[in-house]
């Protein structure tokens, strides 16, 4: 879900310019974490932020994610799987998010686990530890901490999910 479906990243920038005033640059180095991007004695502030009840219940929504998915039920069999399980206040806030954005996709199309160890023709996901042992398909969903890695059929948003796989 997170940097695929939802936009985390905006939401982190909000809360640490919210606490320490100060701008954060919005230009990410590739291969880092947004983490990576705030002074090193606060950099570990981002764990607070996302263990926060609620912080996954306002995310923003990947542009074009809901119509494309949409369009995909047609076709396909759509999951939505989240390791929602690292971060305990992550659950509720994640299902009801999800409900609201994409109330289309019914709850039993909803997998919330520790490891995304699933048998699909395809995964999107912009963590490629999550590619390990998949068999299927890899798509690997752009996000600043992974526009370094090359390993993988890349797709940067979901009007190029829409062109592969409609």
């Amino acid at each position: 879900m997170d940097e695929v479906i939802a936009d985390v990243i905006p939401k982190f920038i909000s809360l640490y310019n919210r606490d320490f005033g100060t701008p954060l640059d919005l230009v990410i180095d590739s291969g880092n974490e947004v983490f990576k991007n705030v002074p090193e004695d606060v950099n570990q502030k981002w764990l607070e932020y996302i263990n926060e009840v609620g912080f996954f219940r306002d995310l923003a929504v990947i542009p074009d994610s809901q119509r494309v998915i949409k369009a995909l039920q047609e076709k396909y069999d759509v999951y939505i799987v989240s390791a929602a399980m690292e971060f305990r206040n992550s659950l509720v806030d994640k299902y009801d998010w999800l409900a609201e954005h994409f109330p289309f996709i019914n709850w039993q199309h909803i997998v919330f686990c520790g490891d995304k160890i699933i048998e699909a023709d395809y995964l999107i996901d912009d963590r490629i530890k999550n590619f390990q042992n998949f068999k299927g398909r890899p798509l690997l969903y752009t996000s600043p901490h992974n526009l370094l890695v090359t390993d993988y059929e890349r797709v940067n948003s979901w009007e190029e999910i829409a062109g592969l796989l409609l």
